[in-house]
């Protein structure tokens, strides 16, 4: 076996998303101010940094104001401000606004802007290149590198050119070690490694489980008489019963408007098919007369942390640290996690770098969490950290009236001495098939509503065929004996990129089929599987999504 090269830095950081970024950019930042060399690298798994991200998205720039005070003078993508915000409850046919009356302030979006976080990243990336930091597109962190005290020592990047069979291709290349004194890990929701490491360091033990929702998003264009840049629409109710969550419709630059669907993933029914009710979501009068006459031009998916403070896990432990929303800091009202990611990763690159300077390496970065806890992270959060929880538990009704209490009664100084708690992991919600109907979605239209094939065509998923399946089955009996006897296989509805299959019912055999070159990287399938059989883990680099503006 050919031997792996190693390369040496401060500071590696898995991930090219907006934590990562800000991380590697802070770093740099505090050594330039200091007058020293910090050696920083980033690890993008995909093609290009922002080839994978996905998001709204509407963007708080407070982390921004502080990282790079001056970024509205660098051509900065921050160019459309919301100067309308709409909240909408759906019946099937009619939409009820809701009044801002009734909502905190904080929930106007005064101050923010509607844009693709993916060009968000690559401009950041941009400022970071410009202070020295090493940026590696397409090469995927795949194993976690450990010292033989039991600290993290870096991170190795995986096997390009093996074969599915597991044998090496003419091309192929061993993958390459990467040793730092620290190793953040920026992997996002659900990542493969942030999962190991939390077993590793029983990172979960003083929080609640970390719960998730599934995101599907389009870019479409639209006629210009349609067209109100810095709008931005959401939606909540219709088409959901079973479950909750809702729809979102920004206006952004150039006649384009980024609209999506987001379905909380603790869902009881089997027959729920989250695409599908994004689809629907689209055919609603008020949704569909804004679509008309436009064109989609992209499409993708991505799973989104929901759990809010109670869930955020313990942050460091020896040689690294989680960052963004490898450990969960979304404000789910506000429907943003980029300003708090931004700011958890600054907060963990002050904290490596006063370590570094004072001649420690490996160990625990014990200044990092209380810093958290100290910020505005904390206070941002923990006002809203019951609403998610009452909506799950109570319904969007009753839910909904309590959680607009809840966060009013907190903003304004009246304080709520209790925390509401998630009662059981995504993967522990669904009822077997016999207790529930199954749920018929209308055909798609091919003008509004559109399949999965078709769409995932438009987020541009390309993977090496010729590669192990990096959709791993802990028992292959497991999807039959199981998922599919007990559960109707409910992979291949919660998967929006149609990856799982079910082959062989018309001769009485049915098997599994996974269809890996379809994925693109939402991770649902890793969260929502009822037996927790499926492991993600990561592909060959640069394979994936290539999303262009989402």
């Amino acid at each position: 076996m050919a031997e792996r090269e190693s390369m040496d830095y401060d500071v590696v950081i898995v991930g090219g998303g907006p934590a990562g970024l800000s991380a590697a950019i802070r770093l740099k930042q505090l050594a330039e101010t200091a007058g020293t060399e910090l050696s920083v690298c980033v690890l993008e798994k995909g093609s290009e940094i922002g080839a994978h991200i996905l998001s709204g998205a509407v963007i708080d720039p407070k982390a921004l104001d502080e990282l790079i005070p001056n970024w509205p003078e660098l051509d900065s993508p921050l160019t459309v401000p919301v100067i309308e915000n709409h909240h909408w409850v759906l019946s099937k046919t009619k939409k009820l606004p809701m009044p801002h009356l009734l909502m905190p302030s904080f929930m106007d979006n005064k101050g923010t802007y509607t844009l693709s976080l993916g060009n968000l990243c690559r401009w950041l990336a941009g400022q970071a290149e410009a202070l020295g930091v090493e940026i590696f597109p397409g090469f995927a962190a795949a194993e976690v590198l450990f010292h033989e005290n039991g600290s993290v020592a870096g991170v190795a990047t995986g096997d390009m050119g093996v074969a599915r069979d597991g044998t090496h291709k003419p091309d192929y290349q061993p993958g390459m070690e990467l040793r730092a004194k620290y190793t953040f890990f920026a992997e996002g929701a659900r990542g493969h490694l942030t999962k190991e490491l939390k077993r590793i360091f029983d990172l979960e033990a003083n929080c609640e489980p970390q719960v998730y929702g599934i995101g599907i998003k389009e870019l479409w264009d639209i006629p210009a008489d349609k067209h109100v840049p810095g709008r931005v629409i959401h939606t909540q109710g219709w088409p959901l019963d079973d479950s909750w969550g809702g729809g979102f419709l920004y206006h952004q630059a150039d006649n384009q408007v980024a609209l999506g669907f987001v379905v909380a993933l603790d869902y009881k029914n089997p027959y729920m098919y989250p695409f599908e009710e994004f689809q629907r979501w689209k055919q609603h009068p008020a949704i569909r007369s804004i679509l008309e006459g436009g064109k989609r031009v992209s499409y993708g998916a991505r799973a989104i942390n929901e759990g809010g403070w109670q869930s955020v896990p313990k942050l460091a432990f020896p040689g690294g640290a989680l960052i963004g929303c490898s450990a969960g800091f979304v404000n789910v009202p506000r429907i943003k996690g980029t300003h708090t990611a931004m700011k958890s990763a600054m907060l963990a690159a002050e904290s490596a770098f006063k370590a570094i300077q004072a001649g420690r390496t490996g160990d625990e970065l014990a200044d990092y969490q209380p810093a958290v806890n100290e910020s505005w992270i904390a206070t941002e959060l923990k006002i809203v950290r019951n609403a998610e929880p009452a909506v799950a538990n109570w319904g969007g009704v009753i839910g909904t009236l309590y959680a607009g209490v809840d966060m009013m009664a907190q903003w304004i100084g009246i304080p709520v001495p209790w925390t509401l708690h998630h009662k059981h992991r995504d993967s522990q919600t669904l009822w077997y098939k016999n207790q529930v109907k199954k749920i018929d979605y209308p055909k798609p239209d091919g003008v509004i509503s559109f399949d999965r094939l078709s769409s995932v065509f438009l987020s541009n998923t390309n993977h090496e065929e010729d590669q192990p399946i990096h959709l791993t089955l802990k028992d292959p009996t497991v999807p039959i004996e199981v998922n599919y006897k007990l559960y109707a296989s409910p992979e291949i509805r919660y998967c929006p990129a149609g990856v799982y299959e079910i082959v062989g019912e018309d001769v009485g055999e049915p098997r599994l089929q996974i269809n890996a070159q379809n994925c693109v990287h939402c991770k649902t399938c890793d969260i929502k599987d009822p037996t927790q059989n499926i492991n993600w883990v990561v592909p060959e680099g640069g394979g994936g999504p290539n999303y262009p503006n989402m």
